[in-house]
């Protein structure tokens, strides 16, 4: 018998292939549930209590009639006659709608811009420029209840800065910015610019860390502009960045309760929404009913923009 014969091809096996072996995922312990449970359920729970209850709470009380006096037994119903007493009969309602949306307006056109210009201006790596964002930044760390004072000292009329420059502090013809009801509005939109312009600059400073700097030099061999550069290549880059602008603009322009409380209690020229809201659950005259109602209102005004362009932000990624 040949080699040949004795060692056929159909007698020898192909060694077999080893399987890849799967590696077991490791289960949580009981150690690792309790702690991931605490970490979701503790600020789920300071959230639920601190903020959606309590908003739920003054939904279902703008629907009563409380003064605020007794026990919650005595809430009387009073179906929508709150929200028919506000829109119809209350008569600093619709001038607050009004200076919230100015206000809305202003942050969105002025304020925001400057504080992307500075972003961009800060992040050519020019001299002093952490001294610089330190300046403009210092704001955004003092509560607007502090720079209303600040803008106090500045604005008054006896002996404020500006009108101390122009000689006319304490005159007759000095300038009374927050007196006057025909210009206290952008006054104090003034003040609120000075803080909010420099949260947008941190904001953008931050996303323009991160930007890619080979878009930036394609473009420019591409022979684009700098502005070119900066509004078809580094600003939709910065889509996350723009959102999270878009909704703390929305937000800051609702919620500018303590500046023109401490300006002037939000009344002469700067009725709020928010002022508004305060007035009705302090003092001898409050209507925690009518209070409820104007805090639901603002509830809408401020969710409903922010839930429409989130949800249609998030479709256009889902569809790209």
């Amino acid at each position: 018998m040949t080699v040949d014969q004795a060692v056929r091809p159909e007698t020898i096996t192909a060694p077999r292939e080893r399987r890849p072996t799967r590696k077991r995922l490791k289960t949580l312990s009981t150690t690792d549930k309790v702690v991931l449970g605490m970490m979701v359920g503790i600020p789920t729970l300071i959230e639920a209590c601190l903020i959606w209850l309590p908003s739920l709470a003054s939904i279902g009380l703008s629907f009563g009639r409380w003064d605020g006096i007794g026990s919650p037994t005595n809430i009387t119903s009073a179906g929508i006659s709150n929200y028919t007493y506000i829109f119809t009969n209350y008569p600093s309602f619709w001038p607050a709608v009004l200076h919230n949306l100015i206000w809305l307006v202003f942050l969105a056109v002025i304020a925001t811009p400057l504080g992307v210009l500075l972003a961009v201006l800060l992040d050519r790596k020019i001299r002093f420029t952490r001294i610089y964002q330190s300046i403009f930044f210092l704001p955004v760390m003092l509560s607007l209840a502090l720079i209303g004072i600040i803008w106090q000292l500045i604005y008054s009329s006896d002996n404020g800065l500006i009108d101390s420059l122009l000689g006319i502090a304490g005159k007759p013809q000095s300038i009374d910015f927050f007196g006057d009801k025909s210009i206290n509005l952008w006054a104090a939109l003034v003040a609120q610019t000075w803080r909010h312009a420099g949260y947008v600059m941190i904001l953008y400073l931050a996303g323009l860390k991160g930007v890619d700097l080979s878009l930036k030099e394609a473009a420019a061999l591409d022979g684009a502009t700098a502005w070119q550069t900066f509004t078809r290549i580094v600003f939709p880059v910065m889509k996350p960045i723009n959102t999270v602008v878009i909704v703390i603009t929305i937000i800051e322009a609702l919620r500018s309760f303590d500046l023109v409380y401490i300006i002037n209690g939000g009344t002469n020229g700067l009725e709020l929404l928010s002022a508004l809201v305060v007035r009705n659950l302090q003092g001898e005259g409050q209507d925690l009913g009518v209070g409820s109602a104007i805090a639901t209102v603002l509830l809408v005004l401020s969710l409903v923009p922010i839930i429409i362009y989130l949800s249609r932000t998030f479709r256009k990624d889902r569809t790209e």
